[in-house]
């Protein structure tokens, strides 16, 4: 139950099925902020500043979804859990307790949207399920093209650009990491790297 919405790995990524698209309105998040097709969220953490662009262009349903955490600051005071250098940096989900935070409806996949999971590109993390992202967030590390989708299986859906504090990015990537009896999971940073606040500029 802890290990929620951990990236696949390869093997995974290549075998997993498509699958047919839910329906209902419960896919869809209420739209946050109309008049802006690029926001910029200033995200702080004990680490230093993040800045991201979020692309409703492309990613118009997951935008939203990140927006309304972001809003309703569902982010503050959250934890990055996993690390991995020259990987990804994840986070979004639990508090420096491991607390899970209040999680809305999943959300639809929309990898298929031409962003790629480059460095510096801000994406969804999920269950096996393509159609399963709520609240974690993750910022890949390198060129991750093994989480982009192909023509028979769904990726995970990139949404924004760093545009600044990617060496904050990189510092988190750095921290020393280990096994985590309360997440049940390697990877995670052995002092908590925190999301203090999340905000739209």
């Amino acid at each position: 139950m802890i290990k929620k919405y951990l990236l696949a790995s390869v093997l995974m990524l290549v075998l997993t099925p498509m699958t047919a698209l839910p329906v209902g309105k419960d896919c869809f998040p209420p739209e946050m902020i109309p008049d802006n097709l690029f926001p910029v969220i200033k995200i702080e953490t004990s680490m230093g500043v993040i800045e991201v662009e979020l692309n409703r262009m492309r990613a118009p349903i997951t935008s939203n979804n990140f927006l309304r955490y972001v809003l309703e600051k569902e982010y503050d005071g959250t934890i990055f859990h996993r690390v991995m250098p020259g990987f990804v940096v994840q986070g979004g989900g639990y508090t420096k307790d491991i607390e899970e935070k209040t999680l809305y409806d999943n959300i639809l996949n929309e990898s298929g949207n031409g962003l790629q999971n480059n460095t510096g590109t801000i994406a969804m993390a999920r269950y096996d399920d393509p159609h399963s992202a709520t609240r974690q967030f993750y910022f890949n590390m390198d060129n991750n093209t093994s989480l982009n989708p192909g023509s028979r299986n769904w990726g995970y859906t990139v949404f924004g650009q760093v545009i600044s504090g990617m060496e904050v990015l990189e510092a988190i990537a750095a921290v020393e990491t280990g096994y985590s009896e309360d997440l049940d999971a390697e990877d995670v940073p052995l002092e908590p790297v925190v999301l203090i606040r999340a905000s739209v500029q």
